[in-house]
């Protein structure tokens, strides 16, 4: 079927002079609203106004231009239908055969900070009537959303003298209907948010869209790919990828892990991550000496993963990190000595993210089969002043900092978790144990004589004294945990039994 008609209405100007002096060159009439009329009769193009379609003004500030029988019976129409092309020429309406619509820019307006009065004239009306009417009867009308489509659809217009395939009409009427999807989802969370809404709403309406396709998922034989929110909190969404291969599934989530940890801290800090998991924490005065005490926890399973810093990457760090097979590394930045020194490594990726300590109180959330999990977010700080000391000797100022230090970390492990730190440093991590006693027996044999004189944290409370026992034969000084087992008096007891000071935080970090 061939194009003879189209209505234009943009808010969205890329492209469109381009496209619509096309559409005039292959004879096809063009209708336009308000603005977008102006600037394409401004730019040359012949364009009818809508008013003088309709045979209505624009009224209400604009706020109704298209809400009309001759725009949507244009575009309803069945052309098959005999019935309906009657009445098209009982009741004088032209049949519309392309509709070029973008919405009101809700999106950018709450984005820039604009006031509720400026969201709500932003919230367009008319454009999502005109999209979904052009979607539903797609074999006789085409509608484009996307300014990216643009060019190709003048290719083929061209290409097929004035039609276009039911393959290209079906792919735009998909896309017009997400479009408009996600236009209302954004909507109506922020106006959840701006009139309190109900925390956990009865009907839960997400939006994202897709960064990239994956090569495969988290294996091979699965298809997969990479879908972004808008989010002003640094994250791997919104890194830059300076040098490497596409990242993988399994990247995205260890790097994504890796800030999690390292947005924790304000002084110089690496962390290395393995299967989302942080093997190595350190922070130090300068970013190379914490790279290196990081790396000094577990060398051997830090090989193929993954190393967050929040510091610039200088000539040194990156001379240290390259001597190791790490997947990827994610900093502020890289200087340019360091990029020429890794990027030698033929196979690592390295990006660019910028860093500040403050944090958004959003939701997080998880699949299984059939559902989705909700939670807030687990970025409630510990303080001093939240711990409670339970046995005879309390720790001491540098036992504390080192406490402190260690729960920061022990909240991103797999339960259950174990982290053994001295100072500002990770000395080892045990974490995904069947039982925390496992985690004391695994980190002890793995770690050897580095544990003794270390603090440890667990990321739930100690439900026996067998933990005592494995990590007091390992030379431990004091323990933090949340505490509320049944059996705390037990374990408080075996604390005094070896002279290790215990703090309840009141706290439990589990993550499954």
């Amino acid at each position: 079927m061939r194009i003879a008609r189209a209505l234009i209405s943009v808010s969205d100007k890329t492209g469109i002079v381009e496209f619509a002096r096309g559409l005039q060159d292959l004879g096809i009439e063009i209708i336009s609203t308000g603005g977008t009329a102006k600037f394409l009769k401004k730019n040359g193009i012949k364009v009818k106004d809508i008013s003088d379609f309709t045979g209505f003004p624009e009224i209400l500030d604009g706020r109704v231009k298209t809400l009309h029988p001759k725009v949507h019976g244009g575009i309803l129409a069945i052309r098959e239908k005999g019935e309906h092309i009657r009445e098209l020429r009982k009741h004088d309406i032209e049949p519309i055969d392309l509709v070029i619509v973008n919405l009101y820019p809700f999106e950018k307006t709450i984005q820039s900070g604009g006031t509720i009065e400026e969201a709500i004239e932003n919230i367009d009306i008319g454009g999502p009537a005109m999209l979904r009417s052009a979607a539903k009867n797609y074999r006789n009308v085409v509608v484009i959303v996307n300014p990216n489509e643009y060019n190709e659809v003048l290719k083929e217009l061209r290409e097929k003298d004035g039609e276009l395939s039911d393959k290209t009409r079906e792919r735009l009427a998909v896309e017009a209907f997400a479009h408009t999807a996600r236009y209302d989802t954004i909507i109506s969370n922020y106006l959840r948010g701006m009139f309190r809404g109900e925390e956990f709403p009865e009907t839960l309406s997400l939006t994202y869209k897709k960064i990239q396709n994956l090569r495969y998922g988290a294996n091979p034989h699965q298809k997969a790919a990479f879908y972004g929110e808008d989010i002003k909190e640094p994250s791997i969404a919104n890194a830059r990828k300076l040098w490497g291969k596409e990242l993988s599934y399994n990247n995205i989530l260890d790097l994504g892990a890796s800030l999690e940890v390292v947005k924790e801290f304000e002084n110089p800090t690496c962390v290395i991550v393995k299967h989302t998991n942080p093997i190595g924490v350190a922070t130090a005065e300068m970013i190379f000496d914490a790279y290196k005490l990081a790396h000094q926890t577990d060398p051997i399973s830090e090989f193929g993963g993954i190393v967050a810093l929040n510091r610039e990457v200088d000539a040194d760090t990156a001379r240290e990190m390259s001597r190791v097979f790490l997947d990827a590394i994610i900093a502020p930045k890289f200087s340019r000595e360091a990029l020429d020194i890794l990027k030698k490594k033929k196979n690592i990726r390295l990006l660019e993210i910028e860093l500040e300590p403050s944090r958004s109180d959003g939701k997080e959330i998880r699949s299984v089969v059939g559902g989705l999990l909700v939670q807030e977010r687990d970025i409630k700080k510990l303080d001093l002043r939240d711990l409670k000391i339970v046995t005879k000797r309390a720790p001491t100022d540098e036992e504390i900092k080192s406490l402190l230090f260690a729960f920061k970390v022990v909240k991103y492990c797999k339960s259950n978790a174990l982290v053994f730190t001295k100072g500002e440093r990770t000395i080892a991590v045990s974490f995904g144990q069947p039982s925390r006693v496992d985690a004391a027996r695994v980190a002890v044999n793995k770690s050897g004589e580095k544990v003794k004189g270390a603090v440890v944290a667990s990321d739930g409370f100690l439900p026996f004294r067998d933990v005592i026992d494995v990590v007091a034969g390992a030379g431990v000084t004091a323990i933090i945990q949340p505490g509320g087992s049944i059996r705390d008096q037990e374990v408080i007891d075996a604390a005094n039994e070896y002279g290790i000071a215990m703090v309840f935080s009141g706290m439990r970090v589990f993550k499954h």
